[in-house]
């Protein structure tokens, strides 16, 4: 009875793999053809799509997807070709579902879109340079009327503060509370907005009197790092290459652009600040700010301050992290976690 059994169980296996190639050998018929592509593309680029069959099989159709929207369909191996204009810098995800003998198989790839021009380094001048606390570490830095308000960081040190630019001393100041590491502010209609870096929560405080409105709930899952706004939207960073826009009546994150240059995202964008239509941002570890267009994500040039370095004679100074324009003057301060100055300074075209 066994040996029956076991023939049994024998020839119900020829069978099946005569009844032909299973899902997964046929996921292996057809790829894109990863040969036509380039790991790095332009907005000015074509991008070439074709199915490589490797099993010769007819194919009546191929409809093909970038980012799951589809953008077109050939008759049988078609080739096609399309343009990157207007698209967001970052991964596209390619998909061609390939249909052929009553079956669908689909095939991935992935290539990344980065900025169309390298970025330009900047120069500047010192104007001045003041004395900042070294216990702040510094958060967010942003101009008020003549009034620098500061955010700093830490869990049980975290406060945000107006600040004497001039003598470093600070005049008034709202302790957040024990749990909360404070981040990024930005001021708009005569609102402060504060981010935390990781409890998921906002603060919103009158510009005048420092006393809170509000708190915030962030309706995505990511951290708190930089803000800025351009009069009408909240610009966010998250601690990776994405900036959010913000609605500042709702706090919804309603979009994003990534950051790039011409070869590389730039992750860990930290504190933002809005200058002359662009979006100036720290870089987490680096001693240099990134001008970024705030329509594309593409950094257009770059501020290396790594010289303030020597300046700072703080042994406990960390990054670079705080850029305040004053409008008055067209000048930029900025200064770093636990450093002991603020620098003054006026960017050279």
């Amino acid at each position: 009875m066994r040996k029956h059994n076991a023939l049994i169980t024998i020839l119900l296996a020829l069978t099946i793999v005569g009844c032909g190639d299973t899902l997964k050998d046929k996921e292996n018929y057809f790829s894109i053809n990863e040969t036509v592509l380039k790991p790095k593309y332009k907005s000015t680029d074509q991008v070439n799509l074709e199915v490589v069959n490797n099993k010769n099989k007819t194919i009546d159709s191929i409809v093909y997807f970038m980012n799951n929207e589809k953008i077109n369909t050939t008759k049988g191996n078609g080739k096609f070709s399309f343009g990157l204009k207007g698209k967001k810098l970052g991964y596209q995800n390619l998909k061609a579902l390939i249909y052929f003998g009553g079956d669908t198989i689909s095939s991935n790839k992935r290539i990344e879109l980065v900025a169309d021009n390298a970025p330009v380094l900047l120069n500047y001048d010192i104007v001045n340079t003041y004395d900042h606390d070294v216990d702040a570490f510094t958060e967010g830095f942003e101009f008020y009327r003549d009034t620098l308000i500061e955010s700093t960081g830490q869990n049980g040190k975290s406060y945000l503060a107006k600040i004497d630019y001039k003598t470093g001393k600070t005049y008034k100041k709202v302790a957040l509370e024990q749990q909360y590491f404070g981040e990024g502010i930005t001021v708009i209609n005569d609102k402060i907005y504060q981010l935390t870096w990781q409890n998921a929560t906002g603060f919103i405080y009158n510009a005048n009197t420092l006393k809170k409105i509000k708190s915030f709930i962030y309706d995505k899952k990511v951290e708190g790092w930089g803000m800025t706004n351009d009069g009408t939207f909240i610009y966010h960073s998250d601690g990776t290459e994405k900036i959010w826009k913000m609605d500042p009546e709702t706090q919804k994150l309603i979009d994003y652009v990534n950051v790039y240059t011409n070869d590389s995202k730039i992750k860990s964008v930290n504190e933002l600040e809005w200058i002359d239509g662009k979006i100036y941002g720290n870089i987490w570890q680096k001693d240099a700010i990134a001008v970024i267009n705030p329509e594309t994500g593409a950094v257009e040039s770059v501020l290396d301050l790594s010289a303030l370095r020597s300046k700072v004679t703080n042994k406990e100074a960390e990054v670079l992290n705080g850029i305040a324009y004053n409008k008055k003057t067209k000048t930029i301060f900025v200064t770093g976690k636990n450093w002991n100055k603020t620098f003054e300074i006026r960017v050279k075209n």
